[in-house]
């Protein structure tokens, strides 16, 4: 197996140009595919995530044309997908471990008349997707389970769909599940109600769907967080040809918690009034004693005067994936942090509660998890030349290299380094820029 092996530093200082958000990229690439007319999308992801959506829609007959580094134009197939496949031959559909791109393509699809195969990686067979399949069954969709009951892979065919009544989703699982939803209805060209079943999970996730539907010309009527409304009318090109990806807030997080532990950091392509829920992130560190100095495109990090921070105890619902790097930072806190609120870890890339409470464990922290929280109490000293497994989980990799920073950091060693790719590449080179030796 790779290894990387991080050696301590006292100091970060400097600034860090994020890649796109994985979340705005997939999108925004399968919105603009679904459009009528020719859509630029500008500083796209480049990750194994966004690569396996524009692997699928090539597959599926969208036409795109590479510009730029990271820009790219689709040509919008108007809701319906040239290539339907066929009972025999359906549209094979490799999508990895990327579940915002195999979520949405699973509802898109089963709207859509034609015959797909969906699967991944191991990691996606074993993450749940009955709850959406459940909802699409509702209004006639033809979903087959290849495997296990409830789990990828999948096989999508033709049906008849009817969505007149009222369609019911969980919300306490995934809000992917809604997400695709959302996004698969307009392509039936009726009005439609969706009902949320318990506590809706993760609702920034859901206001940056709608934001981005809303630029495709569709927009959806809700009351509160239960219900949604998707209007009887499909996507639309917007009216300038062109959508610009921000910088990924989930990412910046590292940054921003480098710049807390160990100095300051300036993070570029994300400001205070980032359509990302995760930018509220900020509101966590600086609760936690971090001085904070957002702008419209770019955000300064500095660690306290004192240099100490605070623990917190918080209900992480509207940060699940930035969450994870406040479970570093607890190991450079006072007294314990607690993070609530958090199940929906437990079906990610991997049991990310299980993970992080067994890694953290190796560096000396005291940690208690519960169904939906985990607890951290520092060490005094971080144990040094622990090897951190990473699952196959980009956020482990970026979450454990913080482990060497600052007055308290130690050497640390990150098992299979690439995970990154899904996400984030060039990670641990643009982290070695602001490391001062």
């Amino acid at each position: 197996m790779e290894q990387l092996t991080l050696q301590p530093v006292n100091r970060v200082e400097g600034s860090v140009k994020l890649p796109g958000s994985k979340s705005i990229s997939n999108r925004t690439l399968l919105l603009a595919a679904l459009a009528d007319g020719v859509t630029e999308v500008r500083d796209l992801l480049a990750s194994d995530d966004t690569a396996r959506m524009l692997d699928a829609l090539q597959a599926l007959g969208v036409k795109l044309e590479q510009i730029g580094e990271n820009d790219w134009r689709v040509h919008g197939c108007g809701g319906k997908f040239p290539n339907k496949g066929s009972a025999e031959q359906p549209v094979d559909l490799f999508l990895g471990n990327a579940g915002t791109a195999f979520r949405p393509l699973t509802a898109a699809l089963a709207v859509s008349g034609g015959h797909y195969y969906l699967h991944g990686v191991p990691r996606m067979h074993e993450r749940p997707i009955k709850d959406l399949v459940d909802a699409l069954r509702q209004i006639g969709c033809e979903i087959e389970y290849l495997q296990n009951g409830g789990f990828p892979p999948l096989k999508i065919s033709p049906a008849n769909v009817d969505v007149s009544k009222l369609i019911k989703i969980r919300g306490d699982v995934s809000s992917q599940f809604l997400t695709a939803l959302l996004m698969a209805l307009p392509l039936t060209k009726q009005e439609a109600t969706i009902e949320v079943v318990g506590e809706l999970i993760s609702k920034p996730y859901i206001e940056i769907t709608l934001n981005l539907m809303d630029q495709f010309n569709v927009q959806v009527a809700r009351d509160g967080w239960q219900r949604f409304i998707t209007p009887d009318y499909s996507y639309l090109s917007p009216d300038s040809g062109q959508l610009n990806v921000e910088g990924d807030a989930s990412s910046a997080s590292y940054f921003y918690a480098a710049g807390a532990i160990a100095g300051k950091t300036t993070v570029e392509g994300v400001g205070k009034n980032s359509i990302q829920g995760d930018i509220k992130f900020l509101d966590a560190i600086k609760a936690m004693g971090a001085e904070i100095h957002p702008g419209n495109t770019a955000v300064l990090v500095r660690k306290p005067i004192s240099g100490k921070l605070k623990a917190i105890d918080l209900d992480c619902n509207h940060i699940p994936d930035a969450a994870m790097t406040l479970a570093m930072l607890a190991l450079f806190a006072e007294d314990t942090t607690t993070l609530r609120n958090i199940a929906s870890w437990r079906v990610k890339e991997t049991d990310r509660i299980a993970a992080m409470a067994t890694e953290l464990r190796k560096v000396g922290a005291i940690v208690e998890e519960g169904a939906d929280y985990i607890k951290i109490t520092p060490p005094e000293k971080l144990t040094p030349n622990a090897v951190i497994d990473t699952y196959d989980d980009h956020r482990m990799a970026m979450c454990f290299s913080l482990i060497c920073l600052g007055e308290k950091g130690v050497p640390v060693t990150i098992n299979d380094p690439k995970c990154v790719n899904k996400t984030f590449p060039d990670y641990f080179d643009k982290l070695d820029t602001i490391c001062q030796r």
